[in-house]
């Protein structure tokens, strides 16, 4: 697949970009260029090799315990609002 000015300009307008004829022209050489390597890429041979998910040891990686809380700063966060009402912020009504 090849990518070409008309493309890029398409792919601009969905973007809600702009671009000068120049970045256009750039761009799709340099986007032409990506696709290339990926096509590179697909073309090698990867039977036989585990994928990797973490460059990480996962047996020395330590998590800690998944626990839903509330992070104990209720007060503390609530005490920063200019008004609050039972542990709440109180805002403006901006919607009638």
């Amino acid at each position: 697949m090849t990518i070409d000015s008309k493309l890029v300009e398409r792919i601009a307008k969905l973007s809600r970009i702009s671009l000068t004829e120049t970045e256009i022209k750039n761009l799709s050489s340099e986007l032409d260029n990506i696709l290339n390597w990926i096509e590179q890429l697909s073309e090698l041979d990867t039977e036989g090799i585990n994928p990797v998910f973490s460059s990480f040891d996962e047996e020395e990686t330590k998590y800690r315990n998944d626990k839903v809380n509330d992070g104990g700063y209720r007060e503390d966060i609530i005490s920063n609002a200019p008004l609050s009402e039972d542990g709440f912020f109180l805002v403006p009504k901006v919607v009638d």
